[in-house]
């Protein structure tokens, strides 16, 4: 018999997804674009929230969907590439760049403005930092308990009063729009969205959620995908909310903020301790290292459930041995994962993207292996390009890719894709009609 989940930890749930998702960069980057779009700032925040709430819902609701799995998701594409592309995935959100990050952001955003910067004091950060992530990761049964009804409410609370603050007291006029935010704010936006990571966290995530759902006892399909929907669009709204007052933040400080791109952490720091006066970087402090410590701790787990499908080893060993990976990375610094991370998150965004808007196409299709596995191809080269086009070896392309539609706005996928779309339907049109007159 199954059991069905109660309101509560049906908001809890949903709390529990909203926080794994706000981590440093989700308040970080929204106040850039609003310092940046100024005028435009709507505009922009419009396109942001197609790719940093949007697409990251869809892909919950896609993965509760298939049962809970990436893999599951990216079947149509053949097993191999479904475990290649999921590996990619997993490793970037996880130990590679995003885990760290975690640690290197409240790190520098809210520890060292308090005790200063040195590579001991991240040391010894990430020491305490990591042990706090391992020992909590190690037990995912409870993840609810300690994520959804404990950690998450905190963390929602500090949000709401930096919210809060961002709409009640503004720190002065709205900001003048950047070049490229009055000649394109949607497309801007849009494209800034990529930076908070959250598509794929839902990949990775969605597994957590339908865990955290079944250690209650939910064991019904029907019912997870239900819970799991539910938790999406609560952190969803949460979301969307937060990130409309982030932007108010960052339009309305240009005059606290001398230079127009400075980053999100400038941002905060001027607003905090302008509004909140000297106990500001204290509550910021708080607030970085909250969504950081939540969302490591959901990766973490989340990495760990996965490679134990694939490597011979327990979950528990793999949390260990992903936690003090992480630690030794993130002692690299904020700057050299930032430069590393984003051609490579580049140029695996269009396939994730492409396969999460195709998979609710999936019953259209006489074989839906036609026309997802060739248009996540054409995403994933064209994705590859603008990866390299966003790193230091972008000067080996070839002068042709300069040229492509939407290129110059991170886009030279997305028409490419759309055409492969249209020619794989009308391939498994032709091809399904050709099956049926053989059978006759």
């Amino acid at each position: 018999m199954t059991h069905h989940l109660k309101s509560r930890d049906i908001i809890a749930l949903g709390f529990m997804t909203f926080a794994l998702f706000v981590g440093a960069g989700n308040i970080i980057f929204p106040p850039m674009v609003g310092l940046q779009a100024g005028e435009h700032v709507w505009m922009a925040s419009l396109g942001f929230l197609v790719t940093a709430v949007g697409l990251p819902v869809l892909t919950i609701v896609a993965i509760a969907r298939v049962g809970g799995g990436i893999d599951s998701l990216s079947s149509p594409i053949g097993r191999r590439a479904g475990v290649l592309l999921a590996t990619i995935c997993y490793l970037a959100v996880g130990p590679l760049f995003a885990t760290p990050r975690t640690a290197t952001v409240s790190f520098e955003v809210g520890i060292a403005p308090l005790v200063g910067s040195s590579d001991l004091a991240l040391l010894i950060y990430s020491l305490v930092y990591f042990a706090v992530v391992i020992g909590v990761s190690l037990y995912p049964g409870k993840l609810l308990d300690t994520v959804g009804h404990v950690l998450a409410p905190v963390k929602i609370v500090a949000l709401l009063v930096l919210a809060a603050g961002a709409m009640l007291w503004p720190a002065g006029g709205i900001s003048t729009a950047t070049d490229a935010y009055q000649q394109a704010a949607f497309s801007n936006g849009f494209v800034n969205g990529y930076l908070t990571m959250d598509t794929l966290a839902s990949l990775v995530f969605g597994i957590v959620i339908v865990n955290a759902a079944r250690s209650r006892g939910v064991t019904e399909s029907r019912l997870l995908t239900r819970y799991t929907i539910w938790a999406g669009l609560i952190a969803g709204i949460g979301l969307t909310l937060i990130y409309l007052a982030l932007f108010r933040l960052g339009s309305d400080s240009a005059s606290l903020v001398a230079d127009q791109h400075a980053n999100g952490a400038a941002i905060l720091h001027a607003y905090v301790a302008h509004t909140f006066g000297g106990a500001g970087s204290f509550f910021l402090a708080a607030l970085i290292f909250l969504a950081c410590m939540v969302t490591a701790i959901g990766l973490t787990c989340a990495c760990a459930e996965f490679f134990s499908q694939y490597l011979p080893l327990s979950y528990r060993a793999l949390v260990f041995i992903l936690g003090l990976f992480s630690m030794v990375v993130s002692n690299l610094g904020l700057s050299h994962l930032i430069q590393v991370s984003i051609p490579v998150l580049t140029a695996i965004y269009p396939p994730c993207i492409a396969l999460v808007v195709l998979s609710f196409t999936r019953p259209w299709w006489h074989n839906s292996t036609r026309v997802i596995a060739p248009a996540m191809l054409i995403s994933t080269l064209f994705g590859i390009i603008d990866g390299i086009k966003a790193s230091a070896i972008s000067a080996i392309l070839p002068e042709w890719t300069a040229h492509l539609p939407l290129s110059d706005q991170g886009l030279a996928w997305l028409i490419p894709t759309i055409i492969m779309v249209v020619i794989a339907v009308v391939w498994d049109r032709t091809a399904g009609r050709q099956v049926a007159s053989a059978a006759h």
